[in-house]
């Protein structure tokens, strides 16, 4: 029978492989679905159904600049540890990392269907299935994002991988010192974990919504004092947390003399320069993915029938 263009689409929705492997399986099973499942499976290109609903939360994040103008920032995730050290798997992170810093994609679907640039016979996706095929575990390509600037943008990896950070300046001087400088900062939000590069980014819907959760707890705690004295606590403790969750006022780590402004301000001045940090980008390994967590006793116990 003729081989449509749907039926084609319908077994790559359902079994995860490539284009033309899900053709050929339609063609040798007379367009019948289920068989050319089947088929798929034997020849080992349906693998990845198996193993898509298993939780990957595991992995590594990477990063990659390009001239100090261009970088990418990927989150690959893995079910284990164990797979995420694996060399074959950080070099295929390494490779996704690469089509991010090329690609014009606008959002994870459009940068699923580019062409993979190390077989442009594939797709990114039709790449992915591949490699959880050989690697026997669900991956997941969870996110990227990409920064192009006229200033100057840098990196900063901890933990082997475990959290990533990109950071974006506008400068006017590119030069080790500043680059170091930038460095320490990214160093900072991977350490910290600022929400905002500033003050100016807060929004006023969140200053509102925590100043009546602020009200609320000085009402409470201080049920007393009048309405004058909790309006200026309530600015005491909001500015508190703003210097907690905007990178530019928070502390620097390493010289607790300086905010991280001022550190940057010194550095600038020292080399002649007007510095600018725009904005950061900041990825953990399996951040809000909710991890699987196994009870051996249990299990053995269901299957010993206890």
């Amino acid at each position: 029978m003729a081989i449509k263009a749907s039926m084609v689409k319908e077994l790559r929705e359902m079994t995860g492989a490539g284009m033309m492997d899900c053709k050929k399986a339609l063609t040798e099973t007379d367009g019948n679905m289920d068989a050319a499942i089947e088929y798929l499976r034997k020849n080992g290109q349906a693998k990845a159904e198996k193993k898509a609903g298993r939780i990957a939360a595991e992995g590594i994040v990477r990063t990659v600049v390009k001239d100090d103008k261009v970088a990418a920032i990927v989150e690959v995730n893995s079910e284990t540890d164990f797979v995420a050290k694996n060399a074959d798997f950080q070099a295929y992170v390494e490779a996704v990392a690469e089509q991010a810093l090329a690609s014009d994609a606008a959002d994870m679907d459009a940068f699923m269907a580019e062409a993979w640039a190390q077989d442009t016979s594939k797709t990114v996706k039709d790449a992915l299935v591949e490699k959880i095929a050989v690697i026997g575990e669900n991956l997941n390509i969870r996110r990227f994002e990409k920064i192009t600037t006229d200033g100057c943008v840098v990196s900063y990896i901890h933990g082997g991988g475990r959290i990533g950070v990109l950071i974006e300046a506008d400068t006017d001087v590119i030069n080790d010192e500043i680059k170091t400088c930038l460095r320490n900062v990214a160093m900072q939000v991977a350490a910290m974990y600022p929400k905002y590069v500033s003050r100016a980014e807060v929004s006023q819907e969140y200053m509102d919504h925590e100043k009546e959760i602020l009200l609320a707890q000085a009402k409470k705690e201080n049920p007393e004092k009048p309405e004058n004295i909790i309006e200026k606590m309530i600015i005491g403790r909001l500015n508190k947390e703003l210097k907690e969750i905007c990178l530019l006022d928070q502390v620097y780590v390493q010289d607790s003399d300086l905010t991280v402004a001022k550190y940057v301000d010194k550095v600038a001045k020292e080399n002649n320069a007007n510095v600018t940090v725009k904005r950061f980008v900041r990825f953990e390994t399996g951040e809000g993915i909710e991890k699987k967590v196994d009870d051996f006793a249990a299990e053995v116990a269901a299957q010993a029938g206890m």
